[in-house]
């Protein structure tokens, strides 16, 4: 999928997974593409500077969530994402041609655990990391006022070759030592990077969408159902679970990120017409471990 027009697009948080893909990916449509360089230091006037005449402005800042959290990394969590989109939509009040769309990342992790959810859902858990992605939506959806079209991108497990969550998982079930997490019985929504990257071209092309957009599979599913897909494709053995109290031992309160069941819809997605080529969970891990 092609933009189109060339655009100038500027990412902030362009050295992770995410940011690398899309650097690569806008590069090779003969797109200018520049990093946008954020520090505690930096003015909003630097910031004005770097992201002044972008088409799109791409936000994927944030210190990893998957670690644990102590009550010191709970602030860099926070400040890592908060602070860095305030000084953002801060630059943009300050930009003499604004970007025509901030996308800013967010996470499924924002709503209630145990239900199912579209992009329109506002039953929200009752939890730091949810209370952490409403405060960064919050924050992202000021840019809204000053003309410009902002979308949350509501990111799912992101599963690639290169990276992510499917790097930590692997490793395990190849040696023979996989299993489930927990009780296994949590959804967990996902998408295949090749798809979060097809999502955000298609959104850049199609000005009707807007507000939180969830991008996840239209298949979740529970992990012991992808621990026996693995199993399965790996043609090794997954009875080598770990207990739920393990993974809170190492991880603390930010085991909820492993634990807690997520099922969500991409419906904003499928109603404006976007095509997943990875679909189901054994069609994605095909193509990962292949």
């Amino acid at each position: 999928m092609s933009i189109g027009n060339k655009l100038k697009i500027a990412i902030c948080g362009k050295s992770g997974l995410v940011g690398s893909k899309l650097e690569e990916l806008f590069g090779s449509q003969h797109n200018s593409v520049v990093g946008v360089k954020i520090r505690d230091n930096t003015s909003v006037e630097d910031v004005a500077a770097q992201i002044d005449k972008c088409d799109v402005l791409i936000n994927l800042s944030g210190t990893t969530i998957l670690a644990p959290w102590s009550d010191e990394y709970k602030k860099k969590l926070y400040s890592s994402r908060i602070d860095t989109t305030k000084k953002l939509v801060d630059a943009i009040a300050l930009c003499k041609e604004k970007p025509k769309l901030f996308l800013s990342s967010s996470a499924v992790g924002i709503y209630e655990s145990n239900r199912s959810h579209g992009d329109d859902s506002e039953s929200y858990e009752n939890d730091f990391l949810s209370s952490l992605c409403r405060d960064w939506e919050a924050e992202a959806k000021k840019a809204e006022n000053f003309g410009v079209r902002t979308v949350a991108m509501r990111f799912g497990v992101i599963y690639s070759k290169e990276g992510g969550a499917m790097s930590k998982i692997l490793p395990p079930f190849k040696m023979g030592v996989g299993g489930k997490l927990g009780g296994g019985e949590q959804m967990v929504s996902w998408i295949h990077i090749e798809d979060l990257l097809r999502a955000i071209l298609f959104i850049i092309k199609t000005p009707a969408i807007n507000g939180p957009v969830n991008f996840t599979s239209p298949y979740p599913i529970s992990n012991i159902e992808q621990t026996y897909i693995l199993g399965e494709i790996l043609n090794r053995p997954t009875f080598f679970g770990v207990p739920a109290f393990m993974i809170k031992l190492v991880f603390g309160e930010g085991a909820r990120v492993i634990l807690d069941s997520k099922e969500v819809d991409p419906t904003k997605l499928l109603e404006n017409g976007f095509a997943f080529y990875y679909e189901k969970f054994e069609d994605a891990i095909k193509e990962i471990v292949e």
